[in-house]
């Protein structure tokens, strides 16, 4: 928008105008200022040119039309999640086992290697950032 405002172009083409933006605010927001501005909208996919009356009708319409489909499918998601919840399914990254913790623990303990080095032992096994928390807590703790 910055270099819109800054008049670098005259025209904005997008393949389809729901991969511009998810809202049918945000977009209606840029379709004004683009129009202020005296810069063309255009989406090839949907064919629509925002220069014409029909073009801007339309532009609202299909962008309305996105913004319930993105709604839809995050309600989808949501209760699919909270179906799969219900059942048991628990979300997120596996619990570290307490033997690795442990042995994270006692390298941290009994060398000077650095975190980096550290993780590099573990890293099929346990992310960087966890093998930095457990580091931090051993060398320094409160």
């Amino acid at each position: 928008m910055r270099a819109a405002r800054n008049h670098e172009f005259d025209c904005v083409l997008v393949w389809k105008f729901d991969r511009f933006a998810r809202s049918v605010t945000h977009l209606l927001r840029a379709l004004e200022e683009f129009n202020h501005l005296g810069i063309r909208f255009i989406s090839v996919q949907d064919q629509i040119d925002t220069q014409s009356p029909m073009g801007r009708a339309m532009f609202t319409i299909i962008g309305a039309m996105a913004e319930l489909e993105s709604s839809l499918i995050s309600e989808r998601v949501k209760a699919g999640m909270e179906a799969a919840r219900a059942r048991g399914k628990r979300f997120g990254r596996p619990v570290t086992p307490p033997s690795v913790v442990t042995r994270i623990e006692e390298r941290a303990r009994t060398t000077d290697l650095s975190i980096r080095q550290i993780h590099r032992e573990f890293a099929s096994r346990v992310s960087r950032s966890l093998v930095g928390n457990i580091v931090k807590r051993v060398r320094n703790p409160s």
